[in-house]
């Protein structure tokens, strides 16, 4: 992890913070409603039924205002395979989408659907649930004070930004890939390596269209801010040795993206990484990069 704090929005209106600021982490009254909904997900196996949320009408507006922001901004900084998919994605205007609104949908244009997460799931749950068509998603939506920016997933961030995703044959391929080879490894070491491309890729990859970074990772497309600041971010080209070198802080602004040509590139690097990746795949690479003087640091675990 990086010594330096990743400053944050904290406000509509551009006043900047840190994502400990946010009210979203000290509203008891925020925090109650949260848990609340949260604890639906509570001993639920991957494609278990749950019941919907009844969404109050400060939730309601959040998601009006959200969408009217991301939309224009995702058409302007959005890459064209995440806006083609969006024309048939899950993603009302008017209200939030419940989940089994989203997933029959989904399952109708790529055999995905939603599977209920109440925060932060396991790496090898989170991962390996993509091998069989399902993704974790939360129910619980951001606090209204500060509609633009959340520092942890919400519905928002799943819907805007994978449920856009799996509406796309070609994106559903990347997350099956990652998927599988989640399935097939144990080690939390290696898990991690996986986490660590998805995080960069799916959930922060951006394209490079006629000279200009275009964003098509969900966490870009769900956040008018970051999809709004692409021309300021350090763009490295995708290569998974730098990728897996590289920290980051899950609540604030990436400084640094990796980008590719096309959404085929994402795949054929991710494809010939995770292909060959076995339970001695992170030894292996700590062995030689101890040997060469390189140094490797962990990065932490992350879902939705």
């Amino acid at each position: 992890m990086s010594g330096t704090q990743v400053r944050t929005p904290v406000a509509a209106d551009g006043r900047l913070g840190s994502a400990a600021e946010h009210p979203g982490l000290s509203d008891p009254d925020y925090l109650s409603r949260r848990r609340a909904i949260a604890a639906l997900a509570r001993g639920r196996r991957v494609g278990d039924p749950y019941p919907p949320v009844d969404y109050v009408a400060s939730e309601e507006r959040t998601w009006r205002t959200v969408h009217r922001a991301l939309w224009g901004a995702q058409n302007e900084h959005a890459c064209r395979a995440a806006l083609e998919a969006r024309e048939h994605a899950p993603v009302p205007a008017d209200h939030i989408p419940q989940h089994a609104e989203v997933g029959a949908q989904l399952r109708r244009l790529t055999g995905f659907d939603f599977t209920l997460a109440g925060g932060v799931v396991e790496n090898k749950r989170f991962l390996g649930a993509m091998a069989d068509g399902y993704f974790h998603a939360v129910q619980f939506v951001r606090h209204p004070a500060v509609p633009l920016f959340t520092p942890e997933p919400d519905v928002i961030h799943d819907v805007f930004g994978h449920g856009i995703h799996l509406a796309s044959p070609a994106f559903a391929d990347i997350y099956r890939l990652i998927g599988r080879a989640a399935m097939r490894v144990e080690r939390e070491d290696v898990l991690q390596m996986i986490s660590d491309v998805y995080w960069f890729t799916l959930e922060y990859g951006v394209l490079e269209e006629n000279g200009i970074p275009k964003a098509y990772g969900a966490a870009l497309l769900s956040s008018f801010g970051e999809i709004s600041r692409l021309a300021a971010a350090r763009i490295r080209p995708l290569d998974i040795d730098a990728v897996l070198a590289t920290p980051y802080d899950i609540r604030g602004y990436q400084p640094v993206l990796f980008g590719a040509r096309t959404l085929d590139e994402v795949t054929d690097t991710l494809a010939g990484f995770l292909d060959g990746l076995d339970d001695d795949s992170e030894p292996r690479r700590r062995r030689a990069t101890e040997s060469t003087g390189t140094a490797v640091g962990a990065q932490p675990d992350h879902g939705s």
